[in-house]
């Protein structure tokens, strides 16, 4: 066999060979290197978009495409009206696996209390959520009945304020007057509490007792008054007959048994051929507007506005008398005062606007102008909206303004504790004076 041997080169020859061969090795490298990188970041993609479709099927529970189009863009604009719910999850698992007393946690609580937090976010402290137990408290104020100290409370000036303590029951008894701000309640302030959840530490069975740090207004310092509470059972109208023939009818609150009782004082009045007529709404906390309606409706012609609803966008309904009046003719002198409000505030401005034979004496009322309705979202529980504003019938705001009294008259606390009252007396004084 013939050996073959490779041809011989010269010495330049074998250097260019070889420059050549380095050449091409080092190119080779450089391709490999860059289809290498090309081929890992090609890698990377596709694993990071299977993994990125395995993700948005795990969340959204779909395998549906969504378009850029149809695409919400979180914190896209400057100011965002987007509202991202999946926060709201977030802080409630987030408390349940963190809270350090998570196996305390009560998920009703929690939740009822969540609504409580939205809802006092408008501001208005008579828009509100009630729980169960706060349903059905209120559905006992309404009809009169409920165990506690019977008086009415409200937020005036972001203070817990006493609207209007209720005849005869035990916060009158201790001393407790229209105005009074309660500062504490059994030593636990009440600058950071709900109306509601004050309302409720004030509550209580029979027979116990609240402690309440009150200030008063014309007081330097505050002071302690401990209430026994008890049955609170309110009548709401009460009538009698004064000296010289004038009627005096006393309205404490418009709640379901008002309008039977009113018609009933109406016909006593009538029957003593009254020759003058006093209203007494003092520390009269309100109720249900049907029911001042009804009540107005006796002492106006009929069509006359009782009351103005405004709402949010300023349009106004007109809400008036339904005829039944049988009161307009007898002069009428109408006793408000600081505790005065809401549906009272309303006849109160009504009389005043729609007659000129009617004086207001007393004090300013206290301002609660705006309309509630209260609305049912599950068995047991309710929300309670502000949805308009009350005017009177001459176009003037009640709410955080109040009605102004033709003839202001104080009571002080020594007047009460006297068994004297000036205002009263200037009411059979103006009356006795047109006999």
């Amino acid at each position: 066999m013939a050996e073959i041997t490779p041809p011989l080169s010269a010495p330049g020859e074998k250097t260019e060979n070889i420059e050549a061969h380095e050449r091409g090795h080092r190119l080779f490298k450089q391709v490999f290197v860059f289809f290498s990188v090309l081929f890992l970041i090609g890698a990377a993609f596709w694993s990071g978009h299977e993994r990125g479709k395995g993700s948005v099927s795990d969340t959204a529970q779909t395998d549906s495409i969504l378009p850029p189009e149809q695409a919400i863009i979180i914190n896209k604009q400057p100011q965002d009206k987007t509202i991202d719910f999946a926060l709201f999850w977030k802080v409630w698992g987030i408390l349940k696996d963190k809270y350090v007393d998570s196996g305390n946690l009560d998920a009703h609580t929690l939740f009822y209390g969540a609504i409580d937090g939205m809802l006092s976010a408008t501001g208005d402290p008579y828009t509100t959520f009630f729980d169960p137990k706060e349903n059905k408290e209120f559905q006992e104020d309404i009809s009169g009945t409920f165990e506690g100290i019977g008086a009415e409370m409200g937020i005036k000036n972001e203070m817990l304020t006493v609207i209007a303590p209720l005849e005869g029951m035990p916060a009158e008894k201790a001393g407790l007057m229209a105005g009074d701000k309660i500062i504490k309640i059994d030593d636990q302030p009440t600058v950071t509490m709900s109306l509601e959840e004050a309302v409720s530490k004030i509550r209580g069975a029979k027979g116990t007792e609240v402690k309440l740090t009150i200030f008063h207004n014309g007081d330097e310092e505050t002071r302690d008054v401990t209430v026994k509470r008890d049955i609170i059972l309110v009548k709401s109208v009460r009538f009698e007959m004064k000296e010289g023939g004038i009627a005096y009818i006393r309205i404490s609150r418009f709640g379901e048994d008002t309008e039977q009782a009113f018609q009933a004082a109406v016909k006593q009045t009538l029957a003593a051929k009254a020759a003058g007529l006093i209203i007494d709404m003092r520390n009269n906390p309100g109720g249900f507007l049907e029911t001042s309606v009804v009540v107005g409706s006796q002492m106006l012609p009929r069509g006359k506005i009782v009351v103005m609803e405004e709402d949010g966008a300023g349009t106004r309904k007109e809400i008036k008398a339904r005829g039944g009046d049988v009161l307009s003719g007898i002069p009428t002198v109408v006793l408000i005062n600081e505790g005065s409000a809401s549906a009272s505030e309303i006849l109160a401005g009504a009389l005043k606007d729609n007659r000129d034979n009617v004086t207001l004496v007393g004090k300013k009322s206290f301002g609660k102008g705006s309309v509630q309705e209260l609305i049912s979202v599950s068995r047991d529980t309710s929300v309670k909206i502000t949805v308009a504003r009350w005017l009177t019938p001459a176009g003037h705001q009640i709410n955080n303004v109040g009605i102004t009294p033709d003839i202001e008259i104080a009571l002080s606390r020594d007047d009460r504790e006297n068994n004297r009252d000036p205002q009263l007396d200037k009411a059979l004084e103006i009356l006795q004076g047109k006999l």
